[in-house]
């Protein structure tokens, strides 16, 4: 599902109480309802809108109730920075990656091999401390990538469109790039676009080829 759409069906409150219930366990419609003090009405439109997005999933029981459950696992991962605002959505790798090819990650953990509870439950325990490391990991990347990112906006200059020389830096950085696709990866206008390249390549930073702008040097 698409990160923008699945971001806004999030911003409802009720729908993310529903979730968090539904995460406990299946619920009919009228126990949703007791539990957030709405009408059954309104939870049948926001059980709508989720079923839609294919966040849940229903089933009927033996007496003809419909249950509603989580249908899969989605992470929404949502960036605000001086640097710009993304966001995206991830789902769970399948059982076949191989997450030895992750060169940058140590791990000693195969789930796939163990049977008994005990050791179940100490595979749960493990997990959840790397689930919690990676999360501290990932700030303190995220820190570092925002002070490189905060060192090439002052090697440009102290201008207010120093930040776009360094994004525009950053995403030719590995391969040629037409305006028209630094555009759309970055929103800004087309003409600024091409104004700071030309400005770039008066100081030697880029220069234009038959693939697209590039970096002189790296």
């Amino acid at each position: 599902m698409d990160s923008a759409a699945l971001l806004d069906l999030l911003g409802n409150e009720n729908r993310r109480r529903i979730l968090r219930l539904l995460a406990r366990k299946p619920c009919y419609v009228t126990e949703i309802s007791d539990y957030l003090g709405v009408s059954p009405k309104a939870v049948i439109e926001h059980l709508r809108k989720l079923e839609s997005a294919g966040l849940v999933e229903s089933r009927v029981d033996d007496q003809r109730r419909k249950y509603f459950h989580i249908a899969r696992n989605v992470r929404l991962e949502v960036t605000v920075s001086p640097y710009g605002f993304a966001s995206k959505s991830a789902y769970p790798t399948n059982n076949g990656f191989d997450i030895t090819t992750c060169r940058h990650l140590s791990l000693d953990i195969a789930c796939d091999e163990l049977d008994e509870l005990g050791d179940l439950l100490q595979a749960l325990e493990e997990l959840e401390q790397l689930e919690n490391e990676l999360s501290l990991a990932q700030r303190w990347v995220q820190s570092q990538l925002y002070d490189v990112l905060d060192q090439i906006s002052e090697s440009v200059g102290d201008g207010p469109e120093s930040r776009i020389y360094a994004d525009l830096l950053a995403t030719i950085r590995s391969e040629p790039k037409s305006v028209g696709e630094l555009r759309s990866e970055l929103d800004v206008p087309r003409e600024i676009i091409a104004e700071l390249l030309e400005s770039m390549a008066d100081d030697g930073l880029v220069r234009r080829t038959e693939r697209g702008w590039e970096l002189t040097t790296t």
